[in-house]
């Protein structure tokens, strides 16, 4: 990060910058009628009609829900998949084999949310290198709607499959399994990152909003999975309520993404965006006159510039991969494996609802406050040296769990924290900090580069976010491998 070059103002947030220009509170004020970046570009150019009105303002804070939802809808897919343990864990044993002896561990079972994470994560890294590449050959609603239907599809198929038996095809449906997470995941990650790209226009509130969205997502899969599991007697009634919750909420999405453009306050920024996206320089500019080669007839890039992203960014794309790396080392792969140190009791908070409360849905809560602080409070700044050393401290979160009562051990058989407070406080401590310090550096990023760049940063900001995932997924399955 290179502090000799001023951090570009924010459009809608308290942050105030460490070098000029001055940051406008609240973005009410970018100029006399708010409708300037707050650098001195323009929002729009002066012969455009709306640049002479003031900016309109988000009516019921529609366009800020309608980004909520779609950061709700942007990872419930995957969470919807890794919050089903018990419905997973039973396709996979014998106990859907009425003649067939239970076998409570396998190499499919207790490995399983390791295989879900590394499924899930390394095709999306491709995905978002693909975003990056036609960010401006297709656009934004082409990529969201897409992956929205391919989402759609594949639960529909998943959904399905809930009642029938595959007592005798456990290898096959644990491969179709994986191949459909690969498929969600690869599409969730082109609609988030195409989304983010997006907001990336906003003021920061709306950047805000569909991050805090994302953790909402885990909150409310991880609430229906307990409602579920409470409501329902049998693990499959349970599971096909849950996944049709999931259809239900993807329909909502795509209708919600259509509702989008026909609002003022939405309409507004998506006009600047479109005429920054014309301003886009070219690293290798194609020989003059070749308009197809650069994206189009308005002369648009059609790859955008690399290197100066990164050269704003680097430092705040790696806080967010080392943010994750450690996340997904330790969620769900291990502290979904811990279990009640008082499971021998018989009670229903120790057997049945220990895991999904204490791992996934105090998690998801733990994360949605942290990343709903980042609405009032922004701390440290982009370039402050204590963003990252807030950052490389929480990987003393890993042995903190493995010492915990993870089960079942073959190799570390210590048991340090042997009371169950152990592993509630270090949820509670791994979704806070996740929240939080994940979600700085996302709204950051789009914010310290030139408008014209904003989407592709945001783009680029969940690319480090999904590779941070994806490596540390491989690693989840070492530390489940080493316990």
């Amino acid at each position: 990060m290179e502090e000799k070059d001023p951090i570009r103002g924010s459009l809608n947030s308290s942050y105030v910058p460490t070098a000029p220009p001055p940051a406008y509170e609240d973005g009410e004020a970018g100029g006399s009628d708010g409708d300037d970046a707050g650098d001195g570009t323009p929002l729009l150019p002066a012969e455009h009609p709306l640049a002479s009105h003031q900016r309109p303002e988000d009516t019921y804070c529609m366009v800020y829900a309608i980004f909520f939802l779609l950061g709700i809808g942007s990872l419930l897919p995957w969470n919807f998949f890794i919050t089903a343990k018990q419905y997973w864990l039973y396709k996979l044993s014998n106990s859907s084999d009425p003649a067939a002896q239970e076998e409570p561990h396998s190499d499919l079972s207790d490995y399983f949310e390791s295989y879900l994470a590394i499924a899930s994560t390394v095709p999306s890294v491709l995905c978002l290198v693909l975003n990056y590449l036609l960010v401006n050959r297709l656009s934004s609603s082409v990529r969201i709607l897409a992956s929205l239907f391919v989402i759609l599809v594949v639960f529909g198929v998943t959904t399905a499959l809930v009642k029938v038996d595959v007592s005798q095809h456990h290898s096959e449906f644990f491969a179709g399994t994986l191949a459909s997470v690969a498929l969600v995941s690869g599409a969730s990650n082109l609609f988030s990152g195409s989304v983010f790209g997006i907001s990336g226009h906003f003021p920061m509130r709306i950047s805000q909003a569909l991050i805090s969205g994302q953790a909402m997502g885990g909150t409310l899969s991880a609430v229906a999975a307990v409602v579920d599991l409470a409501a329902a007697s049998d693990v499959t009634d349970s599971a096909l309520a849950y996944f049709l919750t999931a259809d239900v909420f993807i329909l909502l999405c795509i209708f919600m993404y259509l509702l989008l453009p026909k609002l003022a306050y939405s309409r507004h920024y998506m006009l600047a965006a479109a005429n920054s996206s014309s301003r886009v320089p070219s690293e290798a500019p194609p020989p003059c006159g070749d308009d197809e080669s650069r994206g189009g007839p308005g002369g648009a890039v059609s790859v955008p510039p690399l290197q100066p992203i990164l050269r704003k960014m680097w430092l705040l794309g790696l806080c967010v991969f080392y943010v994750f790396f450690v996340s997904i080392m330790v969620f769900p792969a291990v502290s979904s494996g811990i279990q009640s140190v008082h499971q021998d009791s018989g009670s229903p908070w120790t057997t049945t609802y220990f895991v999904p409360l204490t791992s996934f849905l105090l998690y998801n809560v733990a994360d949605f406050c942290g990343r709903q602080a980042t609405a009032w409070l922004h701390w440290p700044g982009p370039t402050s040296r204590a963003l990252p050393a807030l950052v490389l401290a929480r990987t003393v979160l890993v042995p903190l769990f493995m010492f915990c009562n993870y089960q079942p051990r073959t190799r570390l058989h210590t048991v340090l924290f042997d009371s169950d407070l152990f592993p509630i406080a270090f949820v509670c401590l791994l979704g806070l900090s996740n929240g939080y310090l994940g979600t700085l550096p996302m709204i950051y990023g789009p914010k310290v580069v030139p408008r014209e760049l904003a989407e592709p940063t945001g783009v680029v900001m969940s690319f480090f976010l999904t590779l941070g995932l994806a490596v540390g997924s491989a690693f989840s399955v070492l530390i489940v491998h080493c316990i």
